[in-house]
């Protein structure tokens, strides 16, 4: 397998008989693991070294189910409700945040929390709390049911309603239309939510803008490097979870760009064959909760079947890391102090 790279389509003319003459993948860069989710697994697997299994998590650490299976053959747990949790035990919080009630369930427990919520997560929640003291409707665009969204929500119900889009838009009302803000999903598709903004804003002319954007790099830079390669790949696969919404929204991303087509898969062995009927140029991507061994087994798939020239579509350079949960560094920290003393 070969790999080249080009920083944009421009780069390499579509219109390349010769490039199109021969079988060929496009890989999105960046793709895979964004810092949140990074930082999010490895608290799980840092949490188990620490205290043993089993840990429990609340809700999936992230959206992927071969993350999940992998920390749970660890000692890790996974439950949806807090009271599933025996009491005294450790409850770590996944990377799509929780509501200040689950804080209060866990406290009711005696349960030893671990917060892995993603910093970019937590950036809205004080945003919602912010405007919700100072008395805004806050319109929160995002999908109904989502982790994230649940959560957000509930640092501020009273202020909150939630937009799923812009076809919501006719039906929100607000209490006083000078003091209306909006905030949103992290892991929406950027074009998606400025249409539905745009929508909100012909409605409530002096709506006002989050202090910073709400979607995250990383779901901006995926959506970018797609909508980079889309023109020219016949056939998009993005690796990801049904349940994961930046990976649904690639492939959408992907067919608004011009792809032929679009699938998502969780791994190699969900792609059908009968996709590449006709095709000379696939794409690849993957989402953010997607690690990168993923990958690598559908560009093996691929080519196996005689696509072997990679070419690299760069869309940014991502260098963000986050750093663990407090509560871990703090026990990490007096673990290595106490050792130091022996």
């Amino acid at each position: 397998m070969t790999a080249t790279s080009r920083p944009s389509p421009a780069a390499t003319p579509s219109g390349d008989a010769a490039r199109r003459a021969g079988k060929r993948v496009l890989l999105a860069a960046p793709r895979g693991y964004c810092a949140g989710v990074d930082r999010a697994v490895i608290a799980v697997e840092k949490a188990l070294e620490q205290y043993g299994a089993p840990i429990y998590v609340r809700h999936e650490i992230v959206h992927n189910k071969y993350v999940v299976k992998t920390l749970e053959n660890k000692g890790a747990i996974f439950v949806d409700r807090t009271a599933e949790v025996p009491e005294g035990s450790i409850v770590m919080f996944s990377a799509h945040g929780v509501a200040p009630v689950v804080h209060e369930e866990a406290a009711e427990r005696r349960l030893a929390t671990i917060d892995a919520t993603c910093p970019l997560v937590t950036k809205v929640h004080k945003e919602a709390v912010r405007f919700a003291s100072e008395d805004y409707d806050i319109l929160l665009i995002g999908h109904d049911g989502h982790e994230e969204v649940i959560g957000t929500s509930g640092e501020a119900p009273d202020h909150i309603t939630l937009v799923d889009g812009p076809e919501d838009v006719a039906n929100v009302e607000v209490r006083d239309e000078s003091k209306v803000v909006w905030l949103s999903q992290t892991t929406l598709s950027v074009d998606e939510t400025m249409e539905t903004v745009d929508a909100l804003k012909e409605k409530f002319p002096q709506l006002i803008a989050p202090p910073s954007d709400d979607i995250c790099y990383a779901t901006q830079n995926r959506q970018i490097a797609v909508k980079q390669m889309g023109a020219d790949a016949d056939l998009v696969i993005v690796v990801g979870s049904k349940n994961s919404s930046n990976s649904v929204r690639l492939v959408e991303v992907a067919l608004g760009a011009g792809a032929s087509a679009s699938h998502l898969v969780d791994a190699a062995d969900e792609i059908d064959e009968a996709w590449l009927d006709g095709v000379s140029t696939v794409g690849v991507t993957s989402g953010a909760s997607v690690p990168e061994v993923l990958v690598e087994g559908v560009l093996e798939w691929l080519s196996q079947r005689g696509f072997e020239d990679v070419e690299i579509v760069k869309a940014a350079e991502e260098s963000i890391t986050f750093s663990l949960p407090k509560e871990l560094r703090r026990d990490l920290r007096a673990e290595a102090a106490a050792l130091s003393e022996k």
